[in-house]
């Protein structure tokens, strides 16, 4: 009796092959990799949010990020940005919509969804690269602010009060905090960026092996599932990187 048991529980312990817990080895080793990439997305943004904690001055978003493609000077604070997010969240909805018609086999919808996944996230990239031309133009880049000699006009309206930033300036703070800023503010949206653009590659593979019937010969659409978890990651981490640069 204490034999049969036995032998009836190892029949049951899991000897290989596909997950007990039905997911399979490329979704698993996914999820292993967005989990370490997150957490070199969270180093970044805990080490910007520590150093913004331990400044005494730091730029208003409000005051940075105020332009708008073909408006001139018009003031609208955020507004881009927002339009950026809209964007992203959007690619979002319709790479969940391809995911479905995956599931279902239907490879016309997973055409049609994943060519507006990519066009979202070609629209953008295109939004983050003119936000990167025009604050070049207003001489921000990695290590532009460093140089003392720059008049402080070169620093005007980056903070929420004149006062403040006069003070600051005077005693080497604002400076140092606009130079932390910026090269914080780059080297994180550009790690981001490239995210994207590396999603964006994937999707037009996912794209030209879905039109070939790539998937439909496999019998699944797992691909196409992998990288949409892929691209919900990349929108989370926005979520985070705008409330961390744009928002506070």
């Amino acid at each position: 009796m204490a034999q049969a048991t036995a032998t009836t529980a190892e029949s049951k312990l899991w000897g290989g092959g596909r997950s007990p817990f039905n997911v399979s080895y490329g979704k698993m080793m996914m999820w292993f990799f967005l989990l370490s990439d997150a957490f070199t997305f969270g180093a970044f943004l805990i080490s910007y949010g520590t150093t913004r904690f331990f400044s005494a001055v730091w730029p208003d978003p409000n005051k940075v990020f105020h332009a708008f493609p073909f408006m001139g000077h018009a003031n609208l604070p955020l507004l881009f940005v927002s339009l950026m997010t809209f964007i992203l969240i959007m690619s979002s909805v319709t790479m969940v919509l391809a995911v479905h018609a995956g599931h279902y086999g239907d490879r016309k919808g997973v055409i049609k969804w994943l060519l507006f996944t990519i066009i979202g996230g070609i629209c953008f990239l295109s939004c983050q690269a003119w936000e990167w031309t025009h604050l070049n133009h207003q001489g921000a880049w990695w290590g532009s602010f460093t140089d003392p000699t720059m008049p402080l006009s070169a620093f005007a309206g980056l903070f929420s009060d004149e006062t403040t930033q006069t003070a600051a300036f005077a005693a080497g703070a604002g400076l140092q905090a606009t130079h932390d800023f910026y090269n914080y503010f780059f080297t994180i949206t550009g790690f981001h960026g490239a995210h994207v653009a590396s999603g964006v590659v994937l999707l037009i593979l996912a794209l030209v092996n879905t039109v070939n019937g790539t998937y439909d010969r496999r019998g699944h659409y797992e691909m196409v599932e992998k990288i949409g978890l892929y691209w919900h990651f990349v929108d989370l981490v926005w979520v985070f990187v705008f409330t961390c640069f744009y928002l506070l």
